[in-house]
């Protein structure tokens, strides 16, 4: 029997073609994106999670538990069930709220290390009755370690996650008792951890979920021992209450100070920066900053200003201020190489760039980000605050250098390109380095105006602000144009704070004064 094929039209072939390529394309993308490592991290936690709650601990040592044998069949299937889904409830959570811990290997190892090595600290205490609330210090720890690293709303999800195994962990059927005394710390501690400015902050919000701690333990013991009061003496209640209550709250306290200790490293495993270490790197006496000081004075200057005036802005939309002014100390550290090639270290003296050509003199300008990021590392700054270096221009184009370059373009010379006179980026990524460019900008272009009136610096801050949005310098960072209206406002205010001007001196005897007077607004005796 012959079967005859259907005829297809070529319109139809080439809709089915393309189809198919963009499948193709689509299944490219996933297979060499970040989804691939991170699900093998998740199923890896998987296996190891599965290990640790199907090990049988009853009547074994630490040393033998490693080797022991497993729990019956049926109930370690139940507990599979129970891990996978509370990890995938995890991943997705992470992947909605986190996305760059999907994005980045390191820290999506890292994390699921963490909560690991917590779980089997879990696991190892289950098998000491005494030591039963050490799964509620193993919480605490992940939600003060996630609060540092991340956000309160993102750690205190992981925690909730986390507790739930932990439970499990500890027992064969979780009680209630043990997972409220667990939240009720780890809530504790991710509402009242929002930043470490001082080295007691740790220990006082431990303190904090010690106390609430507590008292949940004693109320749930109180609740569990009242059916048994006739049978035992007011004393054994007592204790019985009291002595996990309290157990638990050392534990809680006792993770703080472990957590001080390690903080350095925390924050080196995962590439963050506290509010205590940038308040260490604010310090005008930090090496770097001296050397800015010292070799371009000028720079220096500009770079306090916008510190001020970045942490204004931030604390305005609600962004980070203190990472805003520590960023702008350090951003234009690059130029420290060539300080004499940028206006505000050129004291009156003639422009180096009146000898090169445009094309040259572009080389130069942006070599200070390339110089920053080196000296960056050279010294050690953490990579939170090299972002401001490398994205406090983005894409930019160098109006003025590429405006010259057309000047002196002849008819026999290729068009000048917008490429070759732009910064190589990249773009900012947070609202803090967003704000940091604004800021770099409008007080550089607010030197150049003759009499910067409170009204001419906001019409000047806007129309930056508006170019760069409209050059989609902000297309990687989540601003809002409400956000970006506030940072204005900031911004001018800021500006036009710094710019006020002064009552001149009255003149003597009549008499016309040699002693110098202050500057007043859109005079030629303000620095430019």
């Amino acid at each position: 029997m012959i079967f005859s094929r259907k005829k297809i039209s070529a319109r139809r072939q080439l809709v089915r073609n393309t189809m198919a390529a963009e499948r193709i394309g689509r299944l490219g993308t996933f297979i060499n994106g970040p989804y691939p490592a991170a699900i093998g991290v998740l199923l890896l936690f998987m296996a190891g999670a599965v290990y640790l709650l199907g090990l049988d601990t009853k009547d074994k040592t630490v040393l033998t538990v490693l080797f022991s044998s497993f729990k019956p069949l049926a109930e370690l299937a139940a507990l599979t069930i129970i891990v996978v889904l509370t990890c995938l409830a995890a991943a997705l959570y992470i992947n909605h709220y986190q996305p760059r811990i999907i994005g980045r290997k390191s820290r999506c190892l890292n994390l699921a290390i963490l909560l690991w090595l917590l779980l089997a600290l879990t696991r190892i205490g289950s098998m000491y009755p005494e030591w039963e609330y050490l799964a509620t210090g193993t919480v605490i720890t992940a939600a003060m370690i996630m609060t540092i690293v991340y956000n309160q709303r993102f750690a205190l999800g992981i925690s909730l996650f986390y507790s739930i195994l932990a439970c499990f962990a500890v027992g064969r059927i979780a009680t209630v008792e043990l997972f409220l005394t667990m939240m009720s710390g780890a809530t504790v501690c991710c509402f009242s951890l929002r930043e470490i400015r001082t080295r007691m902050k740790l220990v006082q919000v431990s303190a904090s979920a010690a106390l609430i701690v507590f008292i949940i333990a004693a109320a749930m013991q109180t609740i569990q021992y009242i059916p048994i009061l006739n049978e035992r003496t007011t004393t054994d209640i007592f204790w019985k209450i009291l002595k996990p209550a309290a157990s638990a709250a050392a534990v809680t306290i006792a993770v703080g100070i472990v957590i001080q200790a390690f903080l350095p490293i925390i924050e080196r495993v995962f590439k963050i920066a506290t509010s205590m270490t940038l308040m260490e790197f604010s310090d005008a006496n930090q090496p770097l900053l001296k050397k800015l000081a010292m070799e371009a004075p000028g720079t220096f200057s500009h770079c306090l200003l916008i510190g001020s005036m970045t942490e204004n802005a931030a604390e305005a939309i609600g962004a980070n201020g203190l990472l805003c002014r520590v960023g702008s100390y350090y951003h234009d550290i690059g130029k420290i190489n060539k300080p004499g090639y940028f206006v505000e270290n050129q004291m009156g003296s003639v422009s180096r760039h009146e000898q090169l050509s445009p094309a040259m003199s572009q080389l130069v300008i942006v070599g200070h980000v390339k110089d920053g990021i080196e000296i960056a590392r050279e010294y050690g700054l953490p990579s939170v605050l090299r972002q401001f270096i490398e994205s406090h221009h983005g894409t930019t184009l160098m109006e003025f250098f590429y405006n010259e370059a057309r000047k002196r373009q002849d008819e026999k010379m290729s068009p000048v390109s917008e490429a070759e006179f732009r910064y190589p980026g990249p773009k900012p990524r947070t609202k803090e380095s967003a704000i940091v460019m604004l800021a770099d900008a409008a007080e550089s272009a607010c030197r150049s105006v003759t009499e910067p009136t409170p009204t001419k610096i906001e019409s000047l801050v806007h129309s930056i602000a508006m170019k760069r949005l409209q050059d989609g310098q902000f297309d990687e960072c989540d601003m809002t144009l409400k956000e970006l209206s506030r940072i204005e406002a900031a911004l001018a205010k800021s500006l036009a704070a710094h710019h006020h001007g002064r009552i001149a001196y009255p003149k003597s005897n009549g008499s016309e004064d040699s002693s110098p007077r202050p500057a007043t607004v859109g005079s030629t005796q303000q620095i430019q």
